[in-house]
């Protein structure tokens, strides 16, 4: 199975050493996939749906609804995929990319950053969640989120501080909010880099919220058992 990892970032130079680049981090979290990577930031995209079998998208420190090139394109992509029936799987800005390309709206929350570790609460039992939690804790790293959601979704999870924190859209679609791929060193980091930006307390809380457990491994398993639903 060939997966299409759409790049929507690059990490920062100061990071890459101790932490990897976003191919390195997904390729540490799905082991078993195989895939091809394309570096949609510089308009690079595949030319057509069946290049790959499924495709993700990365996070990003850009917003989906800004007037930039690459992302006009990006968003028209997910819009085929979605037409034709592809599996997609988009990640913090990948997830937030299936609300704004299929029909809803994204923006900046009202109450600032989500950082951290944050328990999100699953609110739907899909045939696919195994194993089967009613809660999980995952990192999180952003401030803009979905308010508005396309036509045919359905909230799968949600957290205090994201409500739209897992969706799927149709049987194709899957958005996840939160940064399974991330190493809690690296989701300090970039607090630590960014604390005048996000806040001071809410730095200090994002990096107290570490040393709770995260279970990025429970996610990786219910997005490959996703994928091979398919087939099923």
């Amino acid at each position: 199975m060939r997966v299409g990892l759409l790049i929507c970032d690059y990490v920062r130079s100061i990071f890459r050493s101790a932490h990897g680049d976003y191919p390195r981090m997904f390729q540490s979290l799905f082991a078993d996939l195989d895939f091809v990577y394309y570096d949609a930031i510089a308009g690079e995209l595949p030319r057509h749906v069946d290049d790959c079998d499924v495709y993700m998208a990365t996070g990003s420190r850009y917003s989906v609804y800004e007037d930039i090139f690459w992302i006009h394109a990006l968003k028209d992509f997910v819009k085929k995929l979605y037409e034709e029936k592809k599996y997609f799987i988009g990640f913090c800005f990948g997830h937030q990319l299936i609300g704004e390309a299929l029909g809803g709206s994204v923006r900046k929350s009202p109450d600032g950053w989500c950082v951290g570790v944050h328990t999100t609460d699953v609110l739907e039992d899909c045939q696919w969640m195994i194993p089967r939690r009613d809660q999980i804790n995952l990192l999180m790293m952003c401030q803009d989120q979905i308010f508005e959601l396309p036509e045919g979704s359905k909230i799968l999870a949600s957290t205090s501080c994201c409500p739209v924190s897992i969706i799927q859209v149709g049987e194709t679609m899957l958005g996840i909010q939160s940064h399974p791929e991330f190493t809690k060193d690296y989701d300090r980091a970039l607090m630590e880099l960014q604390r005048e930006k996000m806040g001071k307390d809410t730095v200090r809380k994002g990096i107290q919220s570490l040393k709770d457990p995260v279970h990025g491994d429970i996610i990786a398993q219910w997005v490959v058992r996703f994928i091979h639903h398919r087939d099923s």
